[in-house]
């Protein structure tokens, strides 16, 4: 819906440049959290991905910038014209390069933490939501490139429950205080926030596609 109402107010050429960066903006996201994954799981090197990851980060952000220009030429060709509807694209835009900051925080953490992960009730839960985020990363494309509704209305119900699975691991790892390594206990938590934000940020596109744009940051709640 965003797309349609969006498309009746701007011309063809602008918009399908919009939406087709916005739409490669998501697929570098989606490879940078398949390629951060396979770095967690030592079935890709670190070396071998780190400077793929940050070209991709630098893609994404210069994306971005070209969404924002686009907007902010056409709100100062149209003063006082659907500046609601510019401004979504924009806050869109900035969820897309948000998830390529958290997208190779989940590479540092690969990265960084060696030990490997040995308490199945947190790997295996983390593991099952990075499965079910690539599967949200292509609902979120497809809905961004066909305004499909119903891949966004799927994507936000993973983003709830992936958000609920993160909240109450985090307050587990409190009670498991001194039953597991420091360490361990630290990746964990930082791989917790780092997919409930991913899932957030890729919520609040869907949210857009569905029209809502009321709701946008609803499912993000708040960073540092």
């Amino acid at each position: 819906m965003f797309r349609q109402i969006y498309s009746a107010l701007t011309s063809e050429s602008t918009i399908d440049k919009a939406f087709s960066d916005l739409t490669q903006m998501l697929k570098h996201g989606a490879w940078m959290f398949e390629r951060a994954n396979e770095v967690l799981h030592s079935t890709a090197s670190a070396e071998e991905i780190r400077e793929s990851i940050y070209e991709r980060d630098q893609a994404i952000n210069e994306l971005e910038r070209s969404i924002r220009r686009k907007m902010l030429r056409y709100l100062t060709v149209n003063p006082g014209h659907d500046v609601a509807i510019c401004l979504a694209l924009m806050s869109v835009a900035k969820d897309a390069e948000r998830i390529g900051d958290y997208c190779k925080n989940v590479f540092e953490v690969g990265h960084f933490y060696t030990e490997g992960f040995h308490v199945a009730k947190y790997h295996e839960p983390l593991d099952r939501m990075s499965e079910q985020m690539n599967k949200m990363f292509n609902m979120v494309i497809k809905a961004t490139r066909k305004s499909d509704e119903s891949q966004a209305q799927k994507a936000i119900e993973n983003a709830i429950e992936i958000r609920r699975t993160c909240d109450d691991m985090i307050e587990q790892l409190f009670r498991d205080e001194g039953q597991i390594e420091f360490h361990e206990a630290v990746a964990y938590s930082l791989l917790a926030r780092h997919y409930k934000r991913v899932g957030g940020h890729l919520a609040n596109i869907a949210t857009a596609v569905l029209g809502q744009l009321e709701d946008l940051d609803f499912y993000d709640d708040g960073e540092d």
